[in-house]
């Protein structure tokens, strides 16, 4: 998961982080979705960007798609890093580990 490379490469193959599980942005669910891109988001094209656009981005084959999924990605994985980091400190990492790991790798 922490490959220097992940969130940048899947992101541009249509594959989203989230809190809430993994996003594939090709899948046509997306398309009349006009939430934000995720709402618990940490970066700005989370919210200034919805679903169905990215969605629309990605099946035109357009290059912003990438770069908003990256930038979504990369800003996921900062904060995944943030909130490890407050609960090492915390003492209760290894309780949050479990429940933030059924939570992240679900596909939604």
């Amino acid at each position: 998961m922490f490959d220097c490379v992940m969130p940048t490469r899947n992101g541009r193959n249509g594959m989203l982080f989230t809190w809430n599980g993994i996003m594939n942005m090709r899948n046509a669910k997306w398309a009349e979705d006009f939430g934000e891109l995720d709402p618990s988001g940490a970066s700005f094209v989370d919210h200034a960007y919805s679903r169905a656009y990215l969605h629309h981005l990605f099946i035109a084959g357009e290059m912003f798609a990438a770069m908003i999924a990256s930038e979504h990605n990369v800003a996921f994985y900062l904060d995944l890093v943030r909130e490890a980091r407050a609960h090492v400190e915390a003492g209760d990492f290894t309780a949050w580990k479990e429940d933030a790991l059924e939570r992240i790798t679900r596909r939604i």
